[in-house]
């Protein structure tokens, strides 16, 4: 991989024996694997049994997920948040791992709404939850650097599934919820009172 990084900075127009370059293709190889770990990881191995038989029923939110991925198209840097809900039906998912579930395929070459579903599929294969939806939102560099060069455009995309698909008020509950900032429920609020929500901010 350094040797081809090597001739990929001479077609650019580099000199890669000068010295600001000489350690560049280790550097630049460390990095792509690292973006790119996504490939080798092992979901059940992840998840390391981290699910629960439980008498909830109730929805479950883990939102504000950051997440950086590369664009399959130009191999360019796409970030933002990420939610995730999902109604148990008898088992739920320890929640430090919803994060690294969404690690595990945004490092990995993608496209958003390949990414979005991949997560919403795993959750729903590993608990059969009575409904799962994610919600993804991004900036993406191959749109702000280059080609229509928008620099405050963002992209969201959304997979909905069972009872966040097929039933409005439950759906809307949820997008709701994802647009509050705090994660503490409002004493006189019913709706917030029956939701576990875990936020990142």
């Amino acid at each position: 991989m350094q040797d081809l990084i090597r001739q990929l900075l001479a077609e650019l127009g580099e000199d890669p024996s000068r010295e600001g370059l000489l350690d560049t293709p280790k550097r630049v190889e460390r990095a792509l694997k690292f973006l790119t770990s996504g490939y080798d990881a092992d979901i059940d191995r992840v998840l390391n049994d981290a699910l629960f038989t439980v008498d909830y029923s109730e929805m479950v939110i883990v939102k504000d997920i950051d997440f950086y991925s590369l664009c399959e198209h130009h191999l360019l840097p796409f970030f933002g948040k990420c939610h995730v809900a999902y109604i148990p039906s008898n088992k739920v998912i320890g929640l430090s791992k919803i994060p690294r579930l969404v690690d595990v395929f945004s490092r990995r070459l993608q496209v958003q709404e390949r990414l979005t579903s991949q997560i919403a599929d795993t959750i729903r294969d590993k608990i059969a939850p009575l409904g799962v939806a994610v919600v993804m939102e991004a900036t993406h560099l191959c749109m702000s650097m280059r080609g229509v060069e928008k620099q405050n455009s963002f992209a969201v995309t959304s997979a909905m599934a069972g009872v966040f698909r097929t039933n409005a008020r439950t759906r809307f509950e949820f997008l709701e919820l994802i647009k509050l900032r705090s994660a503490v429920p409002g004493a006189g609020d019913t709706m917030l009172g029956r939701l576990a929500c875990v936020g990142d901010d």
